[in-house]
Formats: structure tokens, sequence, C-alpha cells
């Protein structure tokens, strides 16, 4: 059991998880958190990872935060964060907590039927977070990935013959579970057809994000006429172009401020952005804030 001591205080970006298996794709470890009384409710650091996490909390209780809201967990509580999606916890009570923790890069995971999915666990429009209001709404789902969780804990860690069998059809059905039962959706109904064309065009934002990005090369990846794309682009994702690009800037800013000491100024620069006013014109169009008042705000405790 890895426990968690006062070198929360660093920055921290998980930005590449070392798999136990090459082929699984996957990590699953469990954490524990037993710091003196008087830090229970001091915050670990902000940070994110390419991988979708899921946290099933053993005992004890504890607090997560993220850009969007506070999220309470007791025993048996499972919680689930997207793609990059900036997150830290705490522990909520006096008690010791423990709690199991599965990063999977469900990309590698997708059968060809389903890769329309995708993108809904990516880091795209909406956080995945928001399916956190099914495990609230549906108790049998909550205890179903909690019992899926810890049964691939037991798997991984046991290594028996054929554990990699267990731990993929477990993957599986946590897909399943999320796809089947999300009232939402992961993706609007109009763009399940169509992410996989615009799949090239997505991943080239990821690549150049730091760098200028046109309609015009992206629409001739697609083979595309500009004007073409972007009707295609708004009637797929439910945004324009130039909005998507924009967005996923200032979520990379904004992963930037809350983990690595730099200026404003430089954070603008390295999400793709070197003006700095129109940096701040976005940021605020996004945030409702500026940077400023944004670190502020999430350096601080918001349980509401």
């Amino acid at each position: 059991m890895t426990t968690l001591a006062g070198d929360l205080q660093e920055p921290v970006r998980e930005e590449v998880v070392v798999y136990g298996h090459p082929l699984l794709h996957m990590k699953i470890w469990e954490i524990g958190m037993s710091p003196p009384a008087p830090s229970q409710e001091a915050y670990g650091p902000w940070h994110h990872h390419k991988e979708v996490e899921l946290l099933a909390l053993i005992e004890g209780k504890m607090g997560m935060q993220t850009q969007d809201g506070y999220l309470r967990l007791e025993p048996g509580d499972v919680a689930l964060l997207g793609a990059s999606q900036l997150h830290r916890t705490h522990r909520a009570g006096a008690d010791p907590v423990r709690f199991i923790v599965l990063q999977v890069d469900l990309g590698r995971h997708m059968e060809s039927a389903a890769l329309p999915y995708l993108y809904g666990f990516g880091d795209g429009a909406a956080p995945l977070e928001r399916l956190n209001g099914l495990f609230r709404e549906k108790p049998e789902v909550r205890r179903e990935t909690y019992d899926l969780i810890a049964h691939m804990y037991e798997e991984y860690r046991g290594r028996a013959r054929g554990y990699e069998l267990a731990l993929g059809s477990a993957i599986q059905r946590l897909l399943w579970l999320f796809v089947r039962h999300g009232d939402e959706g992961l993706l609007p109904a109009s763009a399940e057809r169509d992410l996989l064309r615009l799949r090239p065009a997505l991943d080239h934002v990821d690549r150049h994000l730091h760098e200028r990005i046109t309609v015009e090369e992206v629409s001739r990846l697609l083979n595309f006429s500009y004007h073409y794309f972007i009707r295609y682009f708004r009637s797929a994702m439910g945004c324009s172009f130039v909005d998507y690009v924009n967005r996923k800037r200032i979520k990379a800013a904004e992963r930037l401020l809350l983990t690595r000491d730099i200026s404003i100024a430089e954070a603008a620069l390295q999400a793709g952005v070197p003006s700095i006013a129109q940096f701040y014109k976005l940021f605020k169009r996004f945030n409702r804030c500026s940077p400023k008042e944004f670190v502020a705000r999430m350096s601080g405790r918001e349980d509401g």
C-alpha cells in the first residue's frame, strides 16, 4: 500500500503512466491516506493524466475537487474522471482512507464497432465526470462498477493464469455500463456517425495545439472544402472548429497554471495563444473570470 505523505504540496503532472503489463494499457493500485489529524482537510496537488481514471473508496471518507465541482466519497462509492481532467483529493475525516485507483487508456480497449464512442471518453467538449451523477441516481450501477474495480485489483495483484483476459473483460463491462446507463449519452446522437471521419482533424489539433492551426490545413486532411468542413464540424461537434480549438487551448492553459509555477504569459504561449490580450479574452469567455482569479479560486476549497 502506498502512503501519501508531506510531499503532496509539490505540483504533479501525471503525463505518463507506466503500465504494469505492456499490452493491457492500464494500471491499478491501492492508495492509503494516513496523515496527522490536523492536516486531514489538506488537499493534494492538482494533477491530470491522459488516461481515464476511476476511484473506488474502500474505507474512510474522501473529498475530490475538479474544475467543475466537488464530490464527497464514502466506502463503496466510486468516482469517474475523464482524460486530462484536473482534480485533487483530500481526506475528509479523522479515519484513515484507502481507495483503489484504476487508470486506463480506453482507446486501446475499444472494439472496432465501438469506436464512435471513443470521443465521449476522451478530452472532448464535455467532461466525462458528468457521468458521476449516474452513480448517485442508479445505485446498482455504482455497486457493479465498484465490484468490477475491486475484482480487477485482485486479478492484477494475483496475476493467476489468464488474468489478462479477466481484466480486459472487466474493462469492456465498464464501457458497456457507462454507454448503456448514461442517460445523457456519451455523444450527441448526430455525431456518432461523423466522429470517425473527423478523427484525423481532432488528432491534428491535439498534436499541434501549441502551434498555429488553420481551417484550410485541417479541411485538406479530410479532403473537404473549406466551407463544407466548417458546416460538417459544427453539425458533428455542436460548436465551431475555432471555438473547439480555443476551448482546448484554454483547458491546456488551466492545467499549466494549476500544475506549473509559470506566469500567465508563459501559460498562454505554451497553450498556443501568443497574444496575451486574446488569451485574457478567451479565458474570461470560457471561465467567466481572469486567469489570476481562476488560480485563486481553484487554490481554495470549493465543496458546494
